[in-house]
């Protein structure tokens, strides 16, 4: 009875989650809105070869225009146009290898026999990618498609080529992908997630709380920043994919991702490194064996109001780098500010520090890599 009704709350999970994608997908700019319009081309481009290649010219392997254009609607149009070159390399060298077996042997099976082998090791071949595949597929379509004649066998080839002109055609005319938004996202998705866990700690530190359970959660978080930040670094790469050889690359109202998108990449890889450093520190000295080594107020108190200055700081980063019309030099400014009383708060902790743990250097020295971590995170966040 439990098993039944955790099904059904997780089918109903599903189904709003389902009903909140599509309401994305109509009302708003968003991931959803972009699979929508992919999905909606890739149908486009299958009916356009249809109709020319089977309706209009009634070629004899009509399927395969649509089949092809169909899958060659990529998430980018570079990724389409090497994408179409290698899968037209692919089939054109199965179906000419499998036409020249069947008809040197005559028989359709002993032909099945000596070719598959061959193209399926083609198919692992580098330079087709992951298109090798279709070398298989394409030779394949000759052994099984009745009569073999070379004739036929251009006929697919060409169909194919035609296919594939449909597919990167419709994805690069027609309202061709661009992430730059989902790159900005995944950016501040970060540096948001940052700040909360920032704060988070530093309210702990400056009411001496430690919780174990909750220092667990708070480093749990810190980890799955880093893979943020690793999603982040994929969706530049994304970005700069989807502009190449795309026609909406040459508008002014499009630019590609700049040095900013590299340097917040690499100021979130700080953050990440001196976010998860702190939370395993305090994590650690949550043990009740640690007790006596756990630092006091003279050293949290400032120690936490520098965590919310670098929360203060990452939100500013935030608004100076990606403001909606250029560099927002308000908070440029800012942040300068900001990143003045960090080195202020790290220089007096460093002339407190040697005195407040003189006995443990175990522990001396896991606050001073924290405060060389942190020191490099308020350098790289005014580019010093």
């Amino acid at each position: 009875m439990q098993g039944i009704r955790g099904a059904v709350s997780g089918a109903r999970r599903r189904v709003r989650a389902a009903v909140e994608a599509v309401r994305r997908a109509c009302t708003e700019p968003g991931r959803e809105r972009d699979l929508a319009v992919q999905a909606f081309k890739a149908a486009l481009a299958a009916c356009v070869a249809w109709a020319v290649a089977g309706w209009w010219l009634k070629a004899p392997m009509a399927f395969v225009a649509p089949w092809v254009a169909i899958v060659l609607v990529e998430s980018t149009v570079y990724r389409s146009i090497a994408h179409g070159l290698q899968q037209l390399a692919a089939i054109a060298t199965g179906t000419v290898v499998a036409t020249c077996a069947v008809l040197m042997v005559d028989s359709p099976i002993g032909a099945m026999g000596l070719v598959l082998p061959a193209v399926v090791l083609l198919g692992n071949w580098r330079r087709l990618g992951s298109q090798g595949i279709y070398a298989a597929t394409g030779a394949l379509f000759v052994l099984t498609g009745g009569p073999v004649t070379v004739a036929a066998s251009a006929a697919r080839i060409a169909e194919a080529v035609f296919g594939a002109l449909v597919g990167i055609a419709v994805n690069a005319l027609i309202r061709p992908p661009v992430y730059l938004r989902s790159t900005r996202a995944a950016l501040e998705d970060a540096a948001c997630e940052a700040q909360e866990i920032l704060d988070a700690v530093a309210d702990r530190l400056a009411a001496d709380e430690w919780d174990a359970h909750v220092a667990g959660s708070l480093h749990q978080r810190a980890l799955r920043l880093c893979r943020l930040v690793d999603q982040a670094r994929a969706a530049l790469g994304w970005s700069r994919e989807s502009l190449r050889a795309n026609p909406r690359s040459r508008s002014r109202v499009i630019s590609p991702p700049g040095r900013d998108y590299d340097d917040a990449v690499t100021v979130l890889d700080y953050v990440a490194v001196h976010t998860t450093g702190v939370t395993r520190l305090v994590l650690e000295a949550c043990d009740d064996d640690r007790k006596d080594h756990r630092p006091g107020p003279h050293i949290t108190e400032p120690y936490a109001e520098f965590l919310r200055d670098s929360a203060r700081a990452i939100r500013l980063y935030t608004r100076s780098r990606f403001a909606l019309h250029g560099q927002d030099e308000q908070a440029d400014r800012e942040l300068r500010e900001v990143v003045d009383d960090l080195v202020r708060t790290l220089d007096h902790l460093r002339r407190s520090l040697p005195g407040a743990v003189p006995t443990d250097p175990d522990v001396l020295a896991t606050y001073g890599t924290l405060l060389t971590q942190a020191r490099r995170l308020a350098d790289q966040l005014v580019g010093r």
